[in-house]
């Protein structure tokens, strides 16, 4: 089939896909042709609010001009040089990234499992070298319900069984203890443990928050035991939750950040680790690399998204939005919700199971123009970029509300 042949239907579009791509997801019926801003349209015309933005990598929304900009100005200059040379938007792009996180390094990658898997092999590294740990025995502390990504590593310590089982044999080297949990970690740390790696709200799971005093208390627990306190940023972070890194919610400085998702600007896979030069320092030249990891036009548009949160504005609008997004959710409990979690503009909707499960409820959404995605059952996730506004959330709320009703009826 050319490109002349092309289906004009969703239907046609998604039979095709079906076909020829591997089933590893499961969309919804929407087939995107066009997107600008907080709005995509599909191939038949219709109109969508994104209320999902690609899981916080459109932080800024579709095609932002800035960042649109950006790119097409590289794309005439220059794309990849690969780090075997030096290129003229890698070191621009990390000085910056660095003073926005308050981290002294930065190692660019590509993907977000990429840059936690990283941030895994550094932490060992400095577990060998800086803390003495025995070679072949350090450990890392996870979390119950974590998602860092799919790679081999990474699901062997998931305890989601779609992703973890079928892939074995599984990587040693991780213990999970309950999220939330001070106490519980506390008991695992031994003098084998290298670091803990948290994600400071657990988006996969539903918007998990942590409460009040967990993150500042890992940090004075990981300075106190001598292990690093691995942050996942890649969905909290660049804004989404009213700050720029979800840990600065309670003021706490991680000792790695991973970063990834909206670095890219919703254009190129951007991701980043972060950290200070004491523990950045255990990698030297060719102990890790990726082709095209800190590639010219992934720094030029990283770079484009580190400006802007540079203003503080978009962080400034999550913050402003938070309470228009919890009060429009909260009126809806007991009506169809059964608890909603929100943070700037990211929040976890648990659906009524008895009424609709969460994929019917992002279905029903649908049809009302809003997107969503649904997770673990009963639960929906909404992030809509940041450059909405207050009327287009409200939309968002709204179109839920008509779905609750409906089912009820």
């Amino acid at each position: 089939m050319t490109d002349t042949q092309l289906p004009q239907t969703n239907a046609a579009f998604i039979e095709l896909e079906d076909r020829v791509a591997a089933h590893n997801y499961s969309p919804l019926p929407v087939v995107v042709a066009e997107a600008e801003g907080v709005w995509v349209t599909d191939v038949e015309g219709n109109r969508y609010l994104d209320a999902l933005a690609g899981y916080s990598a459109l932080n800024f929304g579709h095609r932002h001009p800035d960042l649109v900009a950006a790119a097409k100005n590289q794309l005439d200059r220059s794309t990849l040089t690969s780090r075997a040379f030096h290129n003229d938007q890698l070191g621009p792009f990390c000085r910056d990234l660095a003073a926005l996180v308050g981290k002294d390094q930065i190692l660019p990658m590509n993907t977000g499992a990429e840059a936690v898997e990283t941030a895994i092999k550094i932490a060992r590294k400095w577990g060998y070298r800086v803390k003495g740990v025995e070679q072949g025995k350090a450990n890392i502390i996870v979390m119950d319900g974590n998602f860092h990504g799919r790679t081999t590593t990474i699901i062997s310590f998931s305890d989601d069984p779609e992703a973890h089982d079928d892939y074995g044999p599984y990587t040693p080297g991780f213990t999970a203890v309950p999220y939330d949990d001070l106490a519980a970690i506390e008991s695992a740390i031994t003098d084998d443990t290298v670091a803990v790696l948290v994600e400071p709200i657990q988006g996969e799971q539903g918007v998990q928050i942590p409460k009040e005093g967990f993150l500042p208390g890992l940090r004075e627990l990981c300075t106190e035991r001598n292990v690093l306190m691995i942050a996942d940023e890649i969905q909290s972070g660049l804004g989404r939750t009213g700050t720029t890194l979800a840990c600065g919610y309670e003021g706490v400085e991680a000792d790695i950040y991973t970063l990834g998702k909206a670095l890219g600007g919703g254009i190129v896979p951007v991701s980043a680790v972060a950290a200070d030069e004491n523990v950045m320092g255990v990698i030297t030249p060719g102990t890790h690399g990726s082709t095209f990891g800190g590639n010219p036009l992934a720094a030029a548009v990283g770079h484009a998204v580190v400006k802007m949160l540079q203003t503080g504005e978009p962080q400034q609008r999550a913050a402003d939005l938070e309470d228009v997004f919890r009060e429009g959710l909260e009126a809806l409990i007991g009506k169809g919700v059964e608890t909603v979690r929100v943070r700037g503009l990211w929040a976890g909707v648990d659906i009524d199971p008895d009424l609709m499960t969460g994929k019917d409820a992002c279905k029903g959404l649908a049809k009302k123009g809003v997107l969503a995605k649904d997770t673990h059952g009963s639960t929906i996730r909404l992030a809509p970029p940041l450059t909405i506004t207050e009327e287009e959330l409200r939309q968002v709320i709204d179109a839920l509300a008509a779905v609750l009703t409906e089912a009820a009826a």
